[in-house]
């Protein structure tokens, strides 16, 4: 990838920022496109928001809708993707005995809206704990058809999951949920820019994505998709001026002339719409800088780097044990020589079932906090660290700015903690 991509963001240069998944990082022109939206907004705020919003909130959708595969009219403006699932979460009809299907691998935020879902209700979630390694569309589509039931009324999967970094297929499970009238609730929380998306052909009921993520907007802009035909099951977390006490009557427009599905959500009091009106500038730098090779570069980074870390070697670590999850009592006791290298922890699924950009890189049994901690005070790497079910894992994202000497710097930092292999000669590589 061009090694002139990293000047065109603002992340500090004394950091190797290997965390893009977590909040994104948005480019400089985008930033300003931003900037420029807050600063007019302010020069006029009554112009801005009293006579303007309307017309000016019609291009991000239109872009957005454009990049999507879909219309203007079916995605709405939502601060984060978490917040578009949650309209929809409290929006179904559920009651007691129902039951919401999903994974063992979902985001933590979004397990706790079902868990109040369900305490308002009464419905009852069911996890299906997913084949692993992940090898095969098959055996998840049965392992979730298999679970499926006259009761299950919600199918709620991510498309790219948060902890495991894996592209979940989920149109089947989609096209066999439809089959028994089962309403299909997407997190997209990771997809938008990441991995193509066409909403219409994948033919869920409801998607949210954040922008912020892959496509590079400003925090606090996102999306919330709903099919035509269900647009009108949704009510908005917060009600004002955007809704209508006949919002559910056939034919009926919203108050500001966009679609009720709109106007209720998008229309929610003062706040700052400068991160949505960003939007189409972060297609813009996208397409100015042929952003299908740059992916394709990271793309290959990451799973170039991902089954890089060697197994244990035996060596003293520069942890200590109990860190690098020696168990037992007393003190600890060090060979004082290598042992034969042992292989390492496998990966969590075959290469095609990795998201391109952003890797579950298993690591040895460890701490998790204070490795996380330790590559943060030692080495400025910020990456996540932390323990999934028995595996532990270090989320690589790989992003147009970063590079490889930036990934053989994480690796060094990893083996010298956790006594992967002969202690590197300290070294910060940034390009």
């Amino acid at each position: 990838m061009s090694s002139n991509l990293a000047k065109h963001f603002l992340l500090r240069e004394d950091v190797t920022f290997l965390n893009h998944g977590s909040f994104g990082a948005c480019p400089r022109p985008v930033f300003e496109t931003y900037q420029r939206f807050q600063l007019e907004l302010e020069s006029e705020p009554v112009d801005f928001l009293g006579r303007r919003l309307t017309e000016l909130m019609k291009p991000p959708r239109e872009a957005l809708g454009k990049f999507l595969g879909t219309t203007a009219d079916n995605v709405v403006g939502v601060i984060n993707a978490t917040g578009g699932l949650n309209i929809v979460a409290q929006s179904l009809p559920l009651k007691e005995g129902d039951e919401i299907l999903t994974t063992d691998h979902e985001y933590s935020a979004l397990e706790k809206t079902w868990a109040y879902v369900c305490r308002k209700t009464g419905a009852k979630v069911v996890v299906v704990k997913v084949p692993m390694p992940f090898a095969s569309e098959a055996a998840f589509t049965d392992a979730l058809v298999n679970a499926m039931t006259e009761r299950t009324k919600v199918l709620f999967l991510s498309h790219i999951t948060s902890p495991t970094a894996l592209v979940f297929p989920i149109e089947r499970p989609i096209q066999e949920a439809k089959k028994r009238g089962i309403w299909t609730v997407i997190d997209g929380a990771h997809t938008p820019g990441h991995i193509p998306l066409d909403l219409p052909a994948l033919d869920a009921d409801f998607y949210s994505g954040n922008c912020h993520k892959w496509m590079m907007t400003p925090k606090g802009s996102a999306f919330l998709y709903a099919r035509p035909e269900l647009q009108g099951m949704l009510d908005p977390l917060v009600i004002s001026h955007g809704w209508t006490a006949d919002n559910k009557e056939p034919g009926v427009m919203g108050p500001f002339g966009n679609p009720v599905f709109i106007d209720q959500i998008e229309m929610m009091g003062t706040r700052d719409p400068s991160a949505m009106l960003a939007i189409p500038s972060a297609i813009e730098f996208r397409e100015q800088h042929d952003w299908a090779s740059v992916q394709r570069a990271c793309t290959a980074l990451a799973q170039d780097t991902a089954p890089r870390p060697p197994g244990k070697t035996g060596l003293r670590p520069l942890l200590s044990p109990r860190v690098c999850g020696r168990r037992g009592g007393g003190r600890a006791r060090y060979r004082a020589r290598p042992r034969k290298k042992t292989p390492g922890p496998e990966p969590l699924s075959s290469p095609e079932f990795s998201a391109p950009q952003m890797v579950a890189m298993p690591i040895p049994e460890c701490d998790p906090k204070e490795v996380h901690t330790q590559l943060w005070e030692r080495y400025k790497i910020e990456i996540p660290v932390f323990q999934w079910q028995d595996h532990y894992i270090a989320r690589l994202s790989v992003q147009g700015y970063n590079s490889k000497p930036q990934m053989d710097y994480l690796l060094e930092a990893l083996t010298e903690l956790l006594g992967l292999g002969a202690q590197p000669e300290r070294k910060r590589q940034h390009g």
